[in-house]
């Protein structure tokens, strides 16, 4: 099994006509290997280069997920836990990465205290000014 950082991940889920070489061997190492790692640190920043660079709406971050989740050669870290992310993500207003602290503070039965107000409305955390 190889493991992909984000800049060939993101090689992998975008046309970029200023990286065609780089899309075509992203791409063919995934052709190539039966097997690829993506950390949740990885699936954080390519959240956040879609939104940023690409201007990527929260409905297509969703559906690009459940692809990457559904990829028969793709294994995720922690890719159990996904739904329950991705379920907290599109039903709030909260971020990609918050709702992934959020999630690891519930499986740790732990209230998530956060400065974020967006956040701060999700079950599981509170404002921690209040």
């Amino acid at each position: 099994m190889i493991a992909i950082d984000t800049n060939v991940l993101v090689r992998v889920l975008v046309n970029d006509p200023q990286a065609t070489d780089q899309c075509q061997l992203a791409r063919e190492l995934l052709k190539t290997n039966k097997a690829v790692w993506v950390c949740r640190i990885v699936l954080v920043e390519t959240v956040w280069v879609l939104q940023s660079t690409y201007k990527f709406s929260k409905e297509q971050i969703f559906a690009t997920l459940e692809k990457l989740i559904a990829h028969p050669n793709i294994h995720l870290e922690d890719a159990d836990n996904l739904d329950n992310v991705l379920t907290l993500y599109t039903a709030s207003n909260a971020g990609f990465a918050d709702c992934l602290i959020l999630d690891n503070a519930q499986h740790r039965q732990s209230t998530l205290y956060t400065f974020d107000l967006k956040l701060s409305r999700l079950d599981g955390a509170k404002h921690a000014g209040k």
